[in-house]
């Protein structure tokens, strides 16, 4: 006598959700052994950059950096934000049961076109959140030319 196998779909699922969960995990984590950055929870800031017409903003999200660990350099067109947001042990690591929030450096760098004014940047630190102003030349601004109607 021969015995009926029936058909169940569900049967594998578990364990393929165990390994599409294992494959999130790697990637999230780096797969790199020895990566020291991705362990610790490295991380890039978020950063929104618009055009005013008269310039640039960028705006970049550092919560729980402080003003002096931050560093903004524009060399050869390339504007480069860098700084580092410190992990400080107000609890023993041992009594921790998660930690989520990301640490450790952080270095994001951005083109910029040709037009913009170096010497005129500015910086402002509020809040945790870093606002860069990025003036272009006066001649790579857009100018209207108003018509004389005779």
């Amino acid at each position: 006598m021969r015995t009926l196998r029936t058909f169940d779909p569900w049967k594998d699922f578990g364990s393929l959700q165990e390994r599409i969960n294992r494959l999130f995990d790697d990637t999230l984590r780096g797969t790199a052994e020895g990566d020291e950055d991705l362990m610790r929870g490295a991380w890039a800031p978020a950063v929104d950059i618009h055009d005013t017409g008269e310039g640039f903003v960028v705006t970049a999200d550092l919560p729980g950096v402080k003003k002096e660990d931050i560093v903004i350099d524009l060399k050869d067109g390339t504007l480069t934000i860098k700084g580092e947001k410190k992990f400080e042990e107000k609890v023993p690591k041992e009594n921790y049961i998660r930690i989520e929030r990301s640490y450790g450096r952080f270095v994001r760098s951005f083109s910029l076109p040709n037009n913009v004014d170096a010497e005129k940047i500015k910086a402002t630190f509020n809040n945790g959140i870093l606002d860069l102003q990025i003036p272009k030349k006066e001649e790579a601004k857009p100018k209207q030319i108003t018509i004389d109607v005779k």
